[in-house]
């Protein structure tokens, strides 16, 4: 069995090419997803963070609403910028959607990508300390926010409060039993993955990595895959760890595929830089009839490594379509590999 969900960029824009023009249109048809995605049997509805950009930037109000409107699929998101993060307002918020989910939240979290603007997160009040990059900024705030996630008190209370306080220092609240076990650290390196399992973590590897050996990005997955789980195993956790990878994946079954994907050059993976140092690696895409999807992705070994799969999907395409494209992996492509 493999755990198959989707995962969401949550593109806006006003062209009239588009079937999601606005802000709202966005916010709405990604709730209107993951109810449909929940009714065809999918197991996750995950959703990308950017911000100053026309797309799903505030991910708390969101996964609160799909939480109320579902009941069991997971709801989570691939990733978070932890750069522009506070940590204890993010415990607060993550408890509060958390509660509202029944415990179905799987937060992805991360030091982000390449960005609309210049280092966004001094906007947003945060600054690297000294010696510090932004990328060591994001994994302390990750830090502190794990360690509250726990739920130990830490603050003094007022002897004279507004309200009656339990006894012992204070902790933020909401508190939601068992969040602490659910957060995943996408990562783009080796080195990376390592870190995120010693803290006990998961681990989400996407589309994009450092090209770390210039090997097919799906080897190179793998072989991060494996490091994870060896690192896990010597921090000495009890828990399962989970992983998971995303592909853009169609199943050509209809005409409206073979429009939309019938022709999609990018069957091979790119080579790029996402700065002036990092050379990575971005994964292909699969478009093809279902029996030769089959044969492909059975050739895919970080797929057959990880445990989840996330199928990036064209939102602006609508919640129709998208839905569409989720129903046909899970009924002629999932069941040959045995996914299901």
């Amino acid at each position: 069995m493999k755990r198959i969900g989707f995962l969401s960029f949550g593109h806006w824009t006003p062209s009239p090419q588009s079937q999601v023009r606005t802000a709202a249109d966005a916010l709405l048809q990604s709730i209107e997803l993951a109810v449909a995605a929940e009714e065809l049997g999918a197991d996750g509805a995950y959703f990308r963070v950017h911000h100053f950009a026309r797309q799903l930037g505030s991910p708390f109000p969101l996964l609160a609403a799909v939480g109320a409107r579902t009941k069991k699929i997971e709801i989570g998101t691939a990733v978070i910028d932890m750069r522009y993060e506070n940590p204890l307002y993010m415990v607060e918020d993550a408890g509060a959607a958390d509660i509202i989910a029944g415990g179905r939240l799987q937060l992805g979290i991360s030091r982000g990508s390449p960005e609309q603007v210049i280092d966004g997160w001094r906007y947003f009040g945060y600054a690297p300390h000294e010696g510090e990059t932004d990328a060591d900024m994001a994994r302390r705030h990750a830090e502190v926010f794990l360690e509250l996630l726990a739920g130990k008190g830490f603050a003094q209370p007022n002897p004279r409060p507004m309200f009656p306080n339990p006894p012992g220092l204070l902790r933020v609240e909401p508190h939601s039993e068992g969040l602490r076990d659910r957060i995943w650290w996408g990562s783009s390196s080796n080195a990376t993955s390592k870190w995120a399992a010693k803290l006990g973590m998961h681990l989400q590897s996407s589309t994009l990595k450092d090209d770390e050996s210039g090997e097919p990005l799906h080897v190179q997955q793998r072989k991060q895959i494996d490091a994870y789980r060896e690192a896990w195993k010597e921090a000495g956790h009890t828990r399962e760890p989970r992983v998971s990878v995303s592909r853009s994946i169609f199943a050509l079954v209809d005409d409206r595929d073979r429009a939309y994907f019938g022709r999609d050059a990018r069957d091979q993976d790119q080579i790029g830089y996402i700065d002036a140092n990092t050379r990575a690696i971005f994964g292909r895409s699969y478009a093809a009839e279902p029996e030769v999807l089959v044969e492909q992705l059975a050739q895919d070994e970080a797929i057959a490594a990880a445990d989840t799969l996330l199928l990036t999907v064209p939102n602006q395409l609508g919640v129709e379509y998208n839905a569409h494209a989720i129903s046909s992996i899970l009924k002629f492509v999932a069941p040959e590999l045995g996914w299901r």
